[in-house]
């Protein structure tokens, strides 16, 4: 019985203000506008039949939010799939998504199908991607800074700061060297030697302290002697090569040493008020959550306000956001458990569908038609050599002079020689500060390419040189 009333109240309902409606649209039917009504009726005649219905669509598909979306999609599709074919070689994903982006850019998609490329990438829409690949890498900056565990740090801290900055000292001035004959040939209008010598020498000098730990995950060397001590040194080197970064930027920004001390003054003032002021608050947070069902809305919240917080700090002093997301994930509570959630909530979301967004935009500016000669070819060799001797010759003679074993100095030199995704931070700064030509740029993203890509074949040959699995302790 009260089932029917439900249904009569709901069927009369409908009528009533179904009549209604039809009464008022009836009433308005004779309505006109005052203004443009031969416009409107030309326009209305225009949209009839399938020549109007396929332009109606043709005009969706351009619209910002669905280029958009298309971009992200295809990028997607096409980051797994390079991705997975890199790791059927034993390559880390990282290195076929990087791939994927120099496959959409200019260098091959562009150049073989134009048409398609100014569809899927217009210019207007380039600053959208590049605005969601910078919150990718403030995101996966602050889940690199939360990474860093300071009890493998401590573990081997003697060697790791020995080795690490072996491997930053020696590439840097390499690199430095290398800038007085590039760059005449080089630069851009209104950089000096100094920003320019500067950043060559600290692209020299990074190391991707990600990709090194998944080749060791994958290949079960976490808790063997190199695996700890690369670790260590990874870390290491990640700090420094952020904090000299962060002094490079500075200079380069300022013109000279004597303009950037005002710059670097307050990034170490930012530096101190994340350490001893935003720290012990986060302290008070942890915890009170160590458990995914503790977990709320005011935490992430939290966390959210001091990371946008600190990065916002120290783009506005002149040094990049990414430096403050980084320090945001160091300061971070040493909690495992707290950690762990914080990385659960965010990496995904920035690994899978931020970060190969940056590594198209990377691949958009890299133009590998430009280096069309032999001699530029030339050059090109010569960067990834003296990159390569550096770093790999630079942390593997300090390993062996840490009391380490030639086939252990040979495998963890080989592993600071890993760039990726941090050596592509540091040159797409450069390039939006003006330091680096679309040339240089493509030069040292090849380098970057090459010497990732070198590092799992060099440990097969180390292991088969020496007879011995990296996995045998000594």
């Amino acid at each position: 019985m009260k089932l029917g009333k439900n249904l009569l109240f709901y069927v009369t309902a409908i009528a009533i203000l179904g009549l209604f409606g039809y009464f008022i649209s009836m009433a308005g039917a004779s309505l006109r506008p005052i203004a443009a009504v031969e416009t409107a009726t030309r326009s209305l005649a225009s949209n009839h039949g399938w020549q109007g219905l396929f332009s109606t669509l043709f005009q969706n598909a351009q619209h910002p939010i669905a280029i958009s979306i298309l971009q992200i999609l295809i990028i997607l599709l096409v980051a797994r799939i390079f991705g997975l074919c890199f790791g059927w070689i034993g390559q880390p994903s990282v290195i076929g998504e990087i791939a994927a982006g120099i496959f959409l850019g200019p260098s091959l998609i562009g150049h073989f199908f134009p048409g398609f490329s100014s569809f899927l990438f217009p210019a207007a829409s380039i600053g959208h991607l590049q605005f969601l690949s910078q919150i990718g890498l403030i995101l996966f900056m602050f889940v690199i800074g939360m990474g860093l565990d300071g009890s493998v740090l401590k573990k081997k801290a003697k060697e790791a700061v020995i080795i690490s900055h072996a491997g930053i000292m020696v590439p840097f001035v390499l690199g430095m060297g290398l800038a007085y004959f590039l760059f005449e040939r080089f630069s851009l209008p209104g950089i000096s030697f100094l920003g320019f010598s500067l950043f060559m020498g600290i692209s020299m000098s990074v190391t991707a302290f990600p990709v090194l730990a998944r080749i060791l995950h994958e290949r079960g060397l976490t808790t063997t002697r190199v695996g700890i001590i690369s670790l260590a040194c990874a870390a290491a080197d990640d700090v420094t090569a952020w904090c000299i970064l962060a002094g490079v930027i500075a200079v380069v920004k300022a013109g000279n040493f004597h303009s950037a001390f005002f710059s670097i003054g307050l990034t170490v003032l930012v530096i101190l008020v994340m350490l001893y002021f935003f720290r012990p608050l986060l302290r008070l947070l942890g915890p009170r959550f160590r458990h995914h069902e503790n977990v709320t809305l005011f935490m992430l919240s939290a966390v959210c306000l001091v990371l946008l917080l600190c990065s916002y700090l120290t783009e506005i002093i002149g040094i990049h956001a990414l430096f403050g997301a980084f320090m945001a994930g160091v300061i971070m509570p040493p909690i495992p458990a707290f950690r762990k959630i914080l990385r659960e909530r965010i990496e995904d979301i920035s690994v899978v569908l931020l970060l190969p967004l940056f590594f198209v935009f990377t691949g958009l500016r890299t133009q590998v038609s430009l280096i069309n000669s032999p001699q530029l070819w030339l050059i090109c060799l010569v960067i990834i050599l003296v990159a390569v001797a550096g770093k790999l010759g630079g942390c593997t003679l300090a390993a062996r002079a840490s009391g380490n074993c030639w086939r252990e100095s040979l495998s963890i030199g080989s592993l600071m020689n890993t760039r990726g995704l941090m050596e592509l931070v540091v040159l797409n700064i450069g390039y939006d500060l003006g330091v680096l030509s679309p040339e240089m740029f493509t030069l040292l993203v090849i380098m970057a390419l090459i010497t990732t890509f070198m590092t799992s074949p060099a440990l097969w040959v180390i292991e088969k040189a020496f007879g011995r699995s990296l996995l045998e302790q000594r």
